[in-house]
């Protein structure tokens, strides 16, 4: 299987059991995630009542291949903001398009709104 970026949403979605969430298990063990998509993952688990360290090890036992955002990755999210910014996407978003971009993989979300991108990577809908 083909390895794929994973955004929070479809994590989120994973972990809370959502419609989607057979999708991205399907592709979990091939995936990667941004650091910010695994800040923002841990966060929203926080915000929903998690503690911290349960937050972390739940995202730690699903994710095993973490990729650290880098110069080159916030270059990428910042030229996106042209294209995106009418679509509302947040730096988190950009940040798993980066990524997505610079590894030349397809991106695993949630957020459908990506469907309507004119990007140069794939962008598979968990539903």
């Amino acid at each position: 299987m083909t390895n794929i970026i994973l955004d929070s949403s479809a994590l989120l979605a994973l972990i809370a059991n959502e419609k989607g969430a057979d999708t991205v298990a399907h592709y979990i063990s091939n995936a990667k995630m941004s650091t910010v998509n695994i800040s923002e993952s841990i966060a929203a688990l926080i915000n929903k009542g998690a503690t911290e360290h349960e937050a972390e090890t739940i995202v730690d036992s699903l994710l095993h291949d973490r990729i650290p955002f880098s110069d080159a990755h916030s270059k990428i999210a910042a030229k996106l903001v042209t294209e995106t910014k009418k679509l509302g996407l947040s730096l988190g978003d950009r940040a798993c398009l980066s990524l997505a971009i610079s590894e030349k993989l397809p991106v695993l979300t949630a957020d459908k709104i990506w469907s309507n991108l004119n990007l140069s990577v794939k962008v598979i809908l968990i539903r």
